[in-house]
């Protein structure tokens, strides 16, 4: 499988910000953030030239494009990932990464082309979020995984029964992969979306995808989610905070709490009974 690099350069942090957020929902789900730049990546089959143009056009932003293959990307990958602590909580480190850790946590991962390494703040901000609800025994549903740290991370935290899906086949492959290096056994993995999750009530539900997808499977959401349940929301801007919490509210969800870093920003939801 072939990959597309788009580089794009000159960009401030906020512009990098509305790129991530905009390619996200056109298939983009590998992202490195430079100085000044920002490189996105997608699967050749979905690489669409028109619908970058005008990702491009919007913000008036300039790019290149490149064909590279899967080995070169994961040697790039690899050699540009660095560890991340999540404040106090929990460090993300790779296999082949030897440093101290001081944080309660630990998560190890095999860099690949998934979103959700733990460099992006949406990621850190579900994990900061999900530190501070009770997870100790609950069922959890993480929609769109990526690597799986979400579902790892929430297995550390106690929960007894998580289920991950990943419409990505690459992704599903990474997850099981990282769950298996965590050591982790109540983690079922299956790649589709949340049509495939089985007929049943989650305590807890884990979306980090984008506004679009949310917004579209929020009723679905809702009935998947127990009463008195928790749904926690990223890949979200602060200007989608309105969109976002109109079309819960009108679900018939309650907001909680919105915490942010930089212009990203997470959501949570009590549901709330009908």
């Amino acid at each position: 499988m072939r990959y597309v690099k788009a580089r794009f350069k000159n960009v401030t942090p906020e512009v990098s910000d509305m790129l991530i957020a905009m390619l996200s929902e056109i298939g983009y789900d590998g992202f490195e953030e430079g100085e000044n730049e920002l490189l996105a990546y997608t699967g050749e089959e979905a690489f669409k030239a028109a619908e970058l143009d005008a990702v491009a056009g919007a913000l008036g932003v300039s790019f290149e494009t490149e064909a590279i293959a899967q080995q070169n990307w994961n040697a790039l990958w690899e050699s540009n990932f660095q560890p991340v602590i999540v404040d106090d909580v929990c460090t993300i480190r790779a296999h082949f990464h030897d440093i101290e850790i001081k944080t309660p946590y630990e998560i190890v991962i095999t860099p690949k082309m998934s979103f959700g390494t733990g460099h992006h703040a949406t990621t850190q901000l579900m994990m900061l979020q999900m530190n501070d609800i009770d997870i100790k025994g609950k069922s959890v549903l993480d929609f769109g995984t990526g690597t799986g740290v979400l579902a790892i991370f929430a297995e550390m935290l106690g929960a007894a029964n998580i289920f991950a899906i990943d419409n990505d086949e690459w992704s599903v492959e990474n997850a099981i992969e990282n769950i298996a290096r965590n050591k982790c056994g109540n983690i079922t993995v299956k790649q589709g979306s949340l049509e495939d999750v089985p007929a049943t009530k989650w305590d807890i539900i884990l979306a980090n995808i984008n506004r679009h997808i949310l917004l579209q499977y929020m009723t679905t959401m809702y009935s998947l989610l127990d009463d008195n349940g928790v749904l926690l929301l990223s890949g979200l801007l602060a200007e989608d905070k309105e969109i976002i919490a109109g079309s819960a509210a009108g679900t018939g969800f309650g907001l909680v709490k919105v915490t942010q870093i930089d212009n990203w920003i997470s959501i949570q939801f009590d549901k709330v009974s009908k």
